[in-house]
């Protein structure tokens, strides 16, 4: 039975609405495109994050690195001030080791040749007594007992004050302290060599060390002023030639 073409036209409507829909394309069909822009809002998001948790880790890696430096740089600075101290401490006690052998060489407690006169108008001698107590404080020094050696002079120079060993034992007293870097007390005690025995053979290496004194305090003027003056007034003795290489020294370091 053929149906009227009345009857046909509702069908064919049916079918057009639906064939419409299957046609949209999917860069048109709202769900799709909300969809699309939610992933893309979710990447930005994980981006931002992930940018700024690597941005942390970053910075603080290069705040490690940067305390590693100065940790660097500070066990390099103690390093190098803990070897100039060695240095120096090396040349200190070679120092008061070439003094003491030398001294030993001339027979270690021989009488100075400046030494005060006595009270009764003789020349000052070392006697038995003196010469004993002179060469116990002596032994502790050669021994590295610095501090009892110190006491040991000091003592020596209050029982016999006009012994012909006093001036050494002032020399020594000094030396004592200054190998141990009391270099203020010290400076002290060599300034009381050239004050009561400017005559004495110690003279010269007393000056000596009142300018390494005075450049371990800093004192660099002073330094150059007592050093100049060995140098000067002792042109061929040792302590001029190491008052010489200790002014090359200062001006090396501008001081």
């Amino acid at each position: 039975m053929k149906l009227p073409r009345a009857a046909w036209l509702p069908v064919l409507a049916l079918v057009a609405l639906g064939g419409g829909c299957q046609l949209v394309p999917p860069e048109q069909d709202p769900v799709y495109l909300k969809q699309v822009d939610l992933d893309n809002r979710l990447s930005r998001v994980e981006r931002v994050v992930d940018n700024q948790g690597l941005m942390g880790l970053m910075g603080q890696i290069d705040s490690l690195q940067k305390d590693n430096q100065a940790l660097r740089n500070e066990v390099e600075v103690l390093r190098n001030e803990l070897e100039q101290g060695n240095d120096r401490q090396r040349q200190l006690y070679l120092d008061v080791d070439q003094r003491l052998q030398a001294l030993e060489a001339r027979g270690g407690v021989a009488a100075p040749a400046g030494a005060e006169p006595a009270p009764a108008g003789g020349p000052a001698v070392a006697g038995s007594d003196d010469r004993a107590a002179y060469q116990a404080a002596f032994e502790l020094l050669k021994q590295g007992r610095y501090e009892p050696a110190t006491q040991a002079f000091r003592r020596f120079l209050q029982e016999y004050p006009q012994s012909g060993l006093a001036d050494n034992a002032q020399y020594w007293l000094a030396e004592s302290l200054y190998v141990v870097q009391q270099y203020e007390v010290a400076l002290a005690e060599f300034e009381q060599v050239l004050a009561r025995y400017p005559a004495s053979r110690k003279a010269p290496d007393a000056l000596l060390k009142i300018g390494y004194c005075n450049h371990e305090l800093k004192r660099y003027e002073a330094a150059r002023q007592a050093l100049n003056t060995v140098v000067r007034d002792y042109a061929d003795s040792t302590a001029a030639r190491l008052a010489s290489q200790r002014l090359q020294a200062l001006a090396g370091a501008g001081r």
